[in-house]
């Protein structure tokens, strides 16, 4: 396997869909990022649109300032079994924890304590060495794979040649119809 594929394979990032999905889609993310959160229900929706064909798998890139405890904050509640909850619900909520790109820590807190999580078993377990190194897999991997911005989309290996939704949409279709 190439160093590429290896940065792809993202076999410790949280995935959504079936395992055996012939179309993988691996999304670079980063909290903060406005249009990560804009994009992330036209993925949704590509796979319900498509059900059983699509995996998503999510990396984190921390690249807005002060993004890092908000991206320590979604690897660990996956200790709790809440990322996708907790993924979800901060990129709804993202106008009240992030203000001119830059990211204000507590009120990320806020959101994610109200939904429900032990918050200290949270700010325990975003200290373990497993969280940091999942980060830091991530980090390596973009920038193995020259990622640069969010959101960074790989369909079954191929980069987005150009940026959108449409572009997205096409590139999906696409493999899910030499898949299928």
């Amino acid at each position: 396997m190439c160093i590429r594929d290896r940065a792809l394979a993202s076999t410790h990032a949280p995935s959504l869909g079936k395992a055996d999905a012939r179309v993988h889609v691996v999304e670079f993310l980063d909290p903060a990022c406005e249009t990560c959160a804009a994009f992330y229900p036209l993925v949704k929706q590509m796979m319900t649109e498509h059900p059983d064909r699509i995996r998503l798998s999510v990396r984190h890139v921390a690249f807005h300032k002060g993004s890092e405890p908000v991206v320590a904050m979604l690897e660990a509640s996956r200790q709790q079994g809440r990322y996708w909850h907790l993924l979800e619900a901060l990129l709804q909520a993202q106008g009240l924890w992030v203000d001119n790109h830059v990211v204000q820590p507590q009120m990320a807190r806020q959101v994610v304590a109200s939904l429900g999580l032990d918050m200290l078993q949270l700010t325990a377990d975003m200290q373990t060495p497993e969280v940091a190194q999942r980060i830091a897999q991530d980090s390596q991997d973009a920038a193995t794979l020259n990622v640069t911005k969010t959101p960074e989309y790989f369909v079954n290996g191929r980069q987005m040649q150009s940026f959108g939704r449409q572009q997205l949409r096409e590139l999906v279709r696409g493999a899910v119809q030499k898949a299928y």
